[in-house]
């Protein structure tokens, strides 16, 4: 059994990994940082932070793994300063903590396109945060890359809406990595890769998150 720490909890996919994580058997702990309280459950320790300001000393960690499905959009956030804060530098702040604390497993939730050269400030955004994560050296490191995610979110995305109708609308007339990305399977991606820890770097692909 694995101590397992998850960023992002509060999110789509987060939840998702969070219900699954708790009810694994593979899992003895779930650690879950969130700005607000979670639900309690014997299995789970929620230390409510400030993500600008980790404790970087705290003893929760001692964890065997991260799956890090932290994320938000640069309207949700309001700025594209405030979008990278959340996505880049939380992201790689937690990894860092984390793997000076001897986790030996890191597996995140990146995005379709990811790329440190594309002109898109997004996907150049969760392709520097890539580059960033293979430079701090896990035993074992899982990039997922979905394309667009299904599901209802928190907040309402209209413009995410219409895009799930429409891919959904298309389904198997579109290529596979285009497709409406179940956020449950990316969850139990997230999850799996996190307490497997295949030795190396791995990356995901949309097209086989819908297996």
């Amino acid at each position: 059994m694995k101590r397992v720490l998850l960023a992002g909890a509060t999110g789509l996919v987060g939840q998702a990994t969070l219900q699954r994580a708790l009810a694994s058997t593979a899992v003895s702990e779930v650690v879950a940082p969130t700005r607000r309280p979670l639900p309690a459950h014997p299995k789970l320790l929620n230390p409510v932070v400030d993500f600008d300001a980790l404790p970087g000393d705290a003893a929760w960690w001692l964890v065997d793994a991260v799956a890090c499905a932290l994320g938000t959009t640069i309207r949700d956030a309001g700025s594209r300063e405030a979008f990278r804060r959340v996505d880049h530098d939380f992201c790689l702040a937690i990894a860092r903590h984390a793997h000076a604390h001897g986790a030996q497993a890191f597996a995140v939730v990146s995005a379709l396109g990811a790329d440190p050269a594309s002109r898109l400030f997004y996907s150049r955004t969760k392709g520097e945060v890539e580059q960033a994560l293979g430079r701090i050296v896990f035993d074992s490191l899982t990039l997922l890359r979905p394309g667009l995610l299904g599901g209802r979110r928190t907040q309402h995305r209209a413009g995410e809406r219409w895009a799930q109708r429409l891919l959904g609308a298309l389904g198997p007339a579109l290529p596979r990595r285009y497709r409406v990305v179940p956020p449950a399977r990316v969850a139990a991606v997230l999850l799996d890769a996190a307490l497997e820890a295949r030795p190396g770097h791995h990356v995901v692909p949309s097209e086989q998150l819908l297996d």
